[in-house]
């Protein structure tokens, strides 16, 4: 069974700066929201695409991000909320109760790999719920009013990333418990972890940068120019 895709991309991007968007911020050519597309366009575990955009945009998504670049995957494009919770939630009740198998991407991740998408939906296969993440390099340190009080076990750390791949019955009552309880996590794994459900991870085999300042910007341009110079 294969999933499908809810890129997330109804944020106003104010931390970003600037009037637009920051993911239709143009990249290589092109809008960076239609690199990220492209990602789940090629993954094969993905059959079908679900964009959630602010409602002031889409018509511009379906305009500029889609019918540009013959997305054959992307199924419908849907109004998000206030907050990516809200935006998530959304894209799952968009989708028919027979839906197997869903994956939730933010969508100024453009870089993601196609073979960690799908990766990440495999495991979700074997136990439900997975999430793409990359091990923690540096020494952390815990502390508080800038003094140390602990340097704690890198080993045992991991910077959570998306695509996080779920079996769909369980993500949509997950966020409709979440919902009920006032939580808003800060990624869909803390929503099933909150009903008591463990997460398998899936260590990322490439770079998954987040777009949130301008210099994560320039990085990524330079990996999608670098990927097109083949």
């Amino acid at each position: 069974m294969k999933a499908t895709a809810i890129i997330v991309a109804g944020g106003s991007g104010e931390r970003f700066g600037g009037e637009t968007p920051k993911q239709y911020q143009l990249v290589a050519g092109r809008p960076l929201l239609s690199w990220t597309v492209s990602r789940f366009e090629q993954a094969v575990s993905i059959d079908r695409i679900v964009i959630v955009a602010g409602e002031d945009f889409l018509l511009y998504v379906n305009n500029h991000v889609v019918n540009p670049y013959g997305f054959s995957k992307v199924a419908k494009i849907v109004p998000g909320g206030a907050t990516r919770g809200e935006s998530v939630k959304r894209g799952i009740d968009s989708l028919p109760m027979s839906t197997p198998y869903v994956a939730i991407h933010d969508g100024v991740r453009p870089l993601v790999k196609p073979a960690d998408i799908d990766a990440v939906v495999a495991e979700a296969q074997k136990h439900r719920a997975a999430i793409l993440a990359a091990p923690v390099t540096d020494t952390v340190k815990r502390a508080k009013d800038g003094l140390i009080l602990a340097t704690l076990d890198r080993r045992n750390l991991f910077l959570a990333q998306t695509p996080q791949a779920f079996q769909y019955d369980l993500i949509k009552e997950a966020y409709q418990k979440g919902n009920q309880e006032g939580l808003e996590g800060t990624d869909d794994a803390v929503m099933v972890e909150a009903i008591g459900f463990m997460v398998t991870l899936v260590p990322a085999t490439g770079p998954n940068p987040k777009l949130t300042r301008p210099e994560d910007l320039e990085y990524i341009t330079m990996i999608l120019e670098r990927e097109n110079r083949g």
